[in-house]
């Protein structure tokens, strides 16, 4: 029995293991082909066709599914393993150094590739809460690119907030998530439907997304999901080290900039040292303004001025043409107030000249360009050199003082001991030339310490190549020049501030010989005596200034001065034009000032007379009628007259001024 049973086991058993046996090895022999599905199929049409009984037919079909589910499960596998490939392709890819535009351009371009996408795109973070597109691949209407949107709409929306990938099947009809407009407007224009966001992480922060999309509905896989998560996992670590990378350039671009400019400053301040060296030299080498100024002018690429505190040029390196004196002065006050240089406009700046808190001037100066710091700092030390060779010939003078005093003092002695020759000898070896005019100037400080004024006074005749000297508590300088009331007034203007107190000064002049000096000393001082009883104390002027009184006070009388002074422009119109207006005055006074009674006696409309009136008003000024000037213009009318009488009577020419300061009216 066990023997048949063997037998018919075997009989039976052996037919059916061939049969089945056949039909395994047809599936296996598919399975190692890796033939298409549809074989399968074939293979079980085939068996139903030739009759295979039901057990057999069975047990086919049980071969063919797991045939076929080892063929899906060798298919994943490869697919899987591509994927993975192409991931470790991707990641060795993402270590080149890529800007980071560029690598999420490689990004996209590698997701495409990688899962089939119809089109990828990457959104960024902003600090504002809400993302835009930075770059994408596969676009066909290029609206992707820049398209924000707000936090918590979209898939971007629901993979930032859970920091998970979010996917769809058909975007556009799947209400599961916020919908955006502008966001449903580009997926509506790009014709895209199945769409996958994935989170780009760094540490616990999602820096952005990484999209994957298609144009027609498909259900990602697990397998695709993941893919996508591990290349956004590794995209996101190349971004942040992309934007290490931008960081690291552009601090070593800043370090480079850096670099540069301190190149250049350095290259600036040598400059800077080299132009002060240049300057110092000069003034040690006992330069005197000009030069400093042309050699600050040159340093600078610009015009130099150096004025007072007057506000008179001391010396310049040139013209500065167009100079807004008003905006200079205030400036000047600036300067002095903050002790920097303060610029005015038109490139003109100002810097102070100051001794401690001596103001010893200002420089001026008008460049060809703006200054930079260091140019700054070049004019700060330039104005330092000029007041370093003020304080200097303050010194020099102080120290050659006495000579000067005595010089100047034995030219005031009345009578003089010393030959006028040997007066001039002693003069030019001081550097002073007494044959050329000069001018003598009287200064009075109304209180305060006089020693003050004294070191002034030295300095200040030391630099206008003069002489000082002290007699009867003023100060006298011997001065070059033509103009006694300039000098005077350039005197007050200076020496009143550095006091802080009103100084009378008196003026007298042009001399022109050594034995000269004490009679125009004698003039100023009655001129300061004027002033003094007239209620002028701290006032400025010369003889010639206070009109008749000057005529009076003046040694020499000059009556053709004082008439050229009182009425010389109305003189000059009528000889210019062959004009009335002289014979009009004298009518018009003759007449006790009726312009009616003047055009009688002139034969002539009273409108005429007006009109030459009005005139007259514009040549001598609106005051010319005014109680002081009008006697003086009286005065000179009469002067004139007279003058042209006595010049008949002797015959002579009254225009050519023989006769003037003789005779009854100069005594």
């Amino acid at each position: 029995m066990s023997e048949r049973g063997a037998d018919a086991d075997g009989d039976g058993d052996g037919s059916a293991d061939r049969g089945g046996g056949v039909d395994a090895l047809a599936v296996l022999e598919l399975l190692a082909r890796q033939a298409a599905p549809g074989s399968y199929e074939t293979l079980l049409d085939e068996a139903r066709r030739a009759g295979t009984p039901a057990g057999e037919l069975a047990r086919l079909e049980r071969a063919v599914h797991l045939a076929t589910g080892l063929a899906s499960s060798y298919d994943r596998s490869a697919q899987r393993e591509a994927g993975l490939t192409a991931l470790v392709d991707t990641a060795r890819d993402l270590t080149l150094p890529y800007d980071v535009d560029s690598l999420l351009r490689v990004i996209t371009r590698r997701a495409k590739r990688l899962l089939g996408f119809d089109m990828t795109y990457v959104s960024v973070r902003d600090t504002n809460g809400s993302s835009f597109v930075r770059t994408s691949e596969g676009s066909h209407t290029g609206l992707t690119t820049g398209l924000r949107v707000l936090d918590g709409h979209g898939l971007g929306g629901e993979a930032h907030a859970h920091g998970e990938p979010a996917w769809t099947a058909d975007y556009l009809a799947d209400d599961r998530f916020p919908h955006a407009q502008a966001v449903d407007g580009v997926v509506r224009a790009e014709g895209l439907r199945a769409v996958m966001a994935v989170p780009l992480r760094s540490g616990e922060t999602t820096v952005g997304a990484l999209y994957g999309a298609d144009r027609r509905v498909r259900r990602y896989t697990p397998d695709e999901i993941g893919l996508m998560t591990s290349l956004a996992d590794l995209a996101a670590i190349a971004i942040e080290k992309a934007g290490l990378l931008d960081q690291t350039r552009a601090e070593v671009t800043e370090l480079e900039l850096d670099s540069s400019r301190a190149r250049t400053s350095l290259t600036r301040m040598r400059h800077v040292s080299e132009a002060h060296s240049r300057i110092m030299n000069l003034v040690l080498a006992g330069g005197d303004l000009r030069n400093v100024a042309k050699a600050a002018g040159d340093a600078l690429d610009g015009t130099v001025v150096i004025r007072d505190p007057g506000g008179r040029s001391l010396a310049s390196g040139g013209d500065i043409p167009d100079l807004d004196e008003e905006s200079v002065a205030k400036a000047s006050l600036d300067a002095h107030a903050g002790r920097r240089p303060v610029v005015t406009g038109d490139n003109t700046w100002v810097a102070p000249i100051i001794a401690g808190s001596e103001d010893l001037g200002v420089l001026v100066i008008r460049t060809a360009t703006g200054l930079t710091g260091e140019d700054e700092r070049l004019l700060e030390l330039a104005a330092q050199s000029v007041a370093f060779l003020l304080l200097m010939q303050r010194s020099t003078a102080v120290a050659e003082g006495p000579v000067r005093d005595e010089l100047l003092d034995d030219l005031l002695a009345d009578p003089q001991h010393v030959p006028p020759q040997q007066m001039v000898q002693r003069a030019r070896r001081l550097g002073i030339d007494l044959r050329t005019p000069h001018v003598l100037v009287v200064a009075r400080p109304e209180g305060g310490e006089q020693g003050r004024a004294v070191v002034w006074a030295s300095s200040y005749a030391y630099r206008m190549s003069g002489l000082k000297t002290v007699q009867g508590g003023c100060i006298v300088l011997l001065l070059p020049g033509t103009d006694a009331s300039a000098a005077a007034k350039a005197v007050s203007g200076e020496l009143s501030p550095l006091l802080g107190h009103p100084v009378s000064v008196g003026a007298a002049g042009p001399g022109r010989r050594p034995d000269g000096v004490g009679r125009m000393y004698l003039e100023a001082t009655r001129c300061l005596d004027a002033m003094s009883a007239l209620g002028g104390a701290g006032s400025a002027a010369s003889v010639r200034d206070l009109g008749f009184l000057g005529l009076l006070l003046s040694d020499d009388h000059d009556v053709d001065g004082f008439i050229e002074s009182a009425i010389g422009p109305v003189l000059a119109y009528d000889a210019e034009r062959f004009t009335e207006l002289t014979r009009t005055m004298e009518a018009y006074f003759a007449s006790g000032g009726s312009p009616t009674n003047a055009a009688e006696v002139l034969h002539v409309h009273p409108n005429t007379v007006s009109r030459r009136l009005e005139r007259i008003g514009e040549l001598l000024g609106p005051q010319w009628q005014k109680p002081g000037q009008v006697l003086e213009v009286q005065l000179a009318l009469r002067l004139r007259r007279t003058r042209d009488v006595l010049a008949q009577q002797r015959g002579t020419d009254p225009g050519s001024g023989q006769g003037a300061g003789q005779g009854p009216v100069a005594g």
